[in-house]
């Protein structure tokens, strides 16, 4: 009998190589999107209609904010640290998800709702780079330098930013 493990292939039986640890969060079902929210972001926009649009309006601003993890996930913030950009994506719980075409202020007419970061859309998925200013990994806590979402925004993921895979390449 041939083996094919490939020859640097460790897992166990269940795909967990030495080393990884999963989550202490019950798994989610993969009949759907199967989305977990991982934490909340405290910010001091209680109102919409004070949030910031945009993340460059709410640097503008000045005003920090914090991200706070739950206890299941505050391993996996192991490699970040202060000084570094982060991706975070939220689920933004008040948005409506019914336009395809919307009127942005902005714009002179319709737009698709693809060509806009409007958080109207049909699954309202935020992507917000910010700075980590501080990490208190036990907690969970993490301040960052600004945010444009609503207090109590559930958090899905965060991904570090990259700049070697992140920025677009030279023209």
């Amino acid at each position: 009998m041939t083996d094919i493990t490939p020859p640097h292939h460790t897992a166990d039986l269940d795909g967990v190589r030495p080393g990884e640890v999963r989550f202490a969060a019950p798994a989610p079902a993969y009949d759907d999107a199967g989305l977990v929210f991982i934490g909340r972001i405290r910010s001091p926009w209680a109102e919409r209609s004070a949030c910031p649009k945009n993340i460059g309006a709410a640097r503008e601003r000045a005003q920090p904010a914090t991200v706070e993890i739950d206890a299941a996930f505050r391993p996996a913030l192991q490699g970040l640290a202060a000084g570094v950009y982060v991706h975070l994506l939220t689920w933004l719980d008040q948005a409506t998800r019914d336009l395809a075409l919307q009127v942005p202020r902005h714009a002179s007419g319709p737009r698709g709702t693809f060509s806009l970061r409007s958080p109207v859309r049909p699954n309202p998925i935020g992507m917000h780079l910010v700075r980590i200013e501080a990490i208190d990994a036990e907690t969970g806590i993490l301040t960052i330098d600004t945010i444009d979402v609503l207090d109590g925004t559930p958090l899905l993921d965060l991904k570090p930013y990259l700049a070697s895979v992140d920025a677009p390449p030279a023209p």
